[in-house]
């Protein structure tokens, strides 16, 4: 349900350091007194006297000779500094900062002294956890577990590991049952376990009912141990695989992670109630109470929250924006999630998944499958079954959008495979279902299709979810359409159109003038084609969504083209082109180049080269001229 990558990283009340509260030993308290802060470590000149003062100091004195209980208070002042410096750059919200001060902070502590240096060691590798920095934090965490064996320091420490694999979390599989033995009985630390195994569950094994059994008993002994953190992350994951499983029990359990009271640390994490709630209004179709709800939580995120808060914040609205029509600004916010992930060397999968689909709605088509190659291959390579889905939809989506129907059916349907095996009762979660049923439909697979929309169906009815009913109506008509019930599928299309009109999703309304448009035209009746397909370029111009915009244009442009009833080559071998195939090779045969019809199509010439020689195969032709004729001939 969340756009996570992995869970919330652990932070226990950070040590503070102890100036001000260390006695200075004998020999030491008129010189040197306990220095209240990092400044009084190393201070500044306070006058003409003390900026003079070098020249009057006699530089070949011995330095002064301390006993070990003065170097230990040193040692624990300096420590102690250190430690107040970092918890003042963790609460500025700085916690690349923090994590090297606290790491000097326990490289100076003294063996023995008020602030041990494993806790100020947990206290650094937390922090590098947050800042992204996973090579450090999983560095300090391997030295406090070979420096203790007490317990409640030795599971933080394995939490620090699991926490900074990321995605990769198939790759420790062996901290689990060491993490567990260091916990014995302990509701708190075992608690803290169970929310991590949950997303262990759903990412390495893949499935969401398990994955709900771990996140429920979290939640339980972290309410028993007195834990409100851990219960608040333990319940909106809870949620989130309810709501996943299409569980109407999954709204209370969000109230609850909701209820007061509340660590900010939790309520502004991705994997907080807030990140949710967002979730939740996109399956009502409530796309504006979802951008206010995310909008909200960047500005806090930004200020105080981790590097994949704010990546996995921006990945979010910038789903959201698409599905508001706004193209534009979905491609300024997924640039701006690669460029934090990029920052703080972070799995990178979510944010070219969301660069996937920003490029797809309006930038290129070329850049769009690049990005969803990338999200899949990280996926696959990190054995993340929690986000592959996701990433083979946005691949099956955009070759879908390039007219590779046979690529796009692939991708989808093992998206459908995934998906289905993990549990997934809610098609709003994940709205993949509308792009199988055209892939399908167009691979010639109508009655796979008709098996898709029956089952997505009784779902969205049982839920309600009203935008997902729409897109089923569009799918419907496709494949009644395909079986040439046209009466019937403009019945269904009237009634897509309807529902989009109560919810907010100027794409779809745009894809499904473009189907009413197709079928419009294969009942002859050319000018209410025309018309739909005119609307559909006015939809997709308005939402700066050029790709589509592009196919919609392409649709236009073949009406000119020889029609079902002429004679030769044009004709019902035209009706096997792509839109795209269509309008590369109409711009071909009006005397454009490869290079100018490129340009003109915002993709590259070699995606006009495959076009062109797909069209020549399916057409039967073989040169230029002969396509001229084909297409331009009346």
């Amino acid at each position: 349900m969340t756009e996570a990558t992995g869970p919330t990283p652990y932070s226990a009340p950070e040590p503070r350091g102890t100036t001000g509260n260390v006695p200075a030993p004998p020999g030491l308290a008129d010189a040197a007194p306990a220095p209240p802060g990092l400044a009084d470590v190393a201070p500044a000149p306070s006058g003409p006297a003390d900026a003079a003062a070098p020249a009057t100091v006699d530089t070949a004195s011995e330095p002064p000779e301390f006993t070990d209980g003065q170097n230990r208070w040193l040692l624990a002042s300096v420590s102690g500094a250190l430690a107040d410096a970092a918890s003042a750059a963790r609460l500025r919200g700085a916690p690349a900062v923090a994590a090297r001060l606290a790491q000097l902070a326990a490289d100076h502590a003294p063996s023995g002294g008020q602030v041990p240096g494993v806790a100020l060691r947990l206290a650094a590798a937390e922090d590098a956890v947050a800042a992204g920095d996973y090579p450090l934090a999983r560095r300090l965490a391997h030295q406090v577990l070979a420096r203790t064996e007490r317990p409640a320091d030795r599971v933080r420490a394995w939490i620090v590991v699991v926490d900074s694999s990321g995605q990769a979390m198939a790759e420790i599989a062996d901290v689990f049952p060491q993490a567990l033995r260091d916990a014995r009985d302990d509701p708190e630390l075992l608690a803290r376990l169970h929310h991590r195994l949950a997303w262990r569950a759903w990412m390495v094994s893949g499935s969401a009912a398990k994955a709900l059994d771990h996140a429920a008993r979290s939640a339980v002994l972290a309410r028993a141990a007195g834990d409100r953190r851990t219960e608040t992350l333990a319940l909106t994951q809870q949620a989130a695989l309810e709501f996943y499983l299409g569980r109407p029990e999954a709204e209370r359990t969000l109230a609850d992670a909701l209820a007061a009271p509340q660590d900010p640390r939790v309520l502004f994490d991705h994997n907080g109630p807030v990140f949710l709630k967002h979730r939740r209004h996109l399956l009502h179709d409530r796309t504006d109470e979802a951008r206010t709800e995310l909008r909200a939580l960047i500005y806090t995120v930004r200020y105080r929250g981790s590097a994949e808060s704010l990546c996995q914040c921006l990945s979010g609205l910038a789903q959201v924006e698409i599905l508001r029509g706004r193209c534009a600004r979905a491609l300024d916010l997924a640039q701006q999630c690669l460029e934090v992930t990029e920052r703080a060397g972070l799995s990178e999968g979510p944010a070219w998944y969301a660069a996937a689909l920003a490029e797809a709605a309006g930038g290129s088509t070329e850049r769009a499958l690049a990005a969803a190659e990338r999200a899949r291959r990280h996926s696959e390579d990190d054995d993340d079954q929690l986000f592959l889905p996701r990433a083979l939809h946005a691949e099956g989506h955009v070759r879908l959008l390039r007219g590779e129907t046979a690529e796009a059916v692939r991708a989808l349907r093992r998206a459908r495979r995934l998906e289905l095996a993990q549990g997934q009762g809610d098609p709003a979660v994940r709205r993949w279902h509308g792009d199988l049923v055209e892939a399908l439909v167009a691979a010639g697979r109508t009655e796979e299709a008709a098996g898709v929309i029956a089952e997505t169906r009784t779902q969205a009815v049982r839920l309600g979810r009203r935008g997902v009913l729409a897109v089923l109506d569009r799918c419907g008509a496709l494949v009644s359409a395909s079986r040439g019930e046209l009466d019937l599928a403009l019945v269904q299309l009237g009634r897509a159109l309807a529902g989009l009109a109560a919810v907010p999703y100027p794409l779809e309304e745009g894809r499904t003038r473009l189907a009413l448009g197709r079928v419009r035209l294969r009942a002859g009746e050319v000018a209410l084609a025309r018309a739909a397909f005119t609307e559909a370029v006015r939809v997709f111009t308005r939402c700066g969504a050029g790709p589509w915009r592009e196919v919609a244009l392409a649709e236009v442009d073949a009406l000119a083209l020889p029609g079902p009833g002429s004679d030769g080559a044009g004709g019902p071998a035209l009706d096997r082109l792509t839109p795209v195939e269509r309008r590369v090779a109409l711009l071909v045969a009006r005397g454009a180049t490869n290079r100018e019809t490129a340009a003109a199509l915002s993709v590259s010439v070699k995606t006009v080269e495959a076009a062109l020689t797909r069209t020549y195969r399916k057409l039967g032709l073989r040169s230029r001229v002969a396509l001229t004729r084909t297409f331009l001939t009346p």
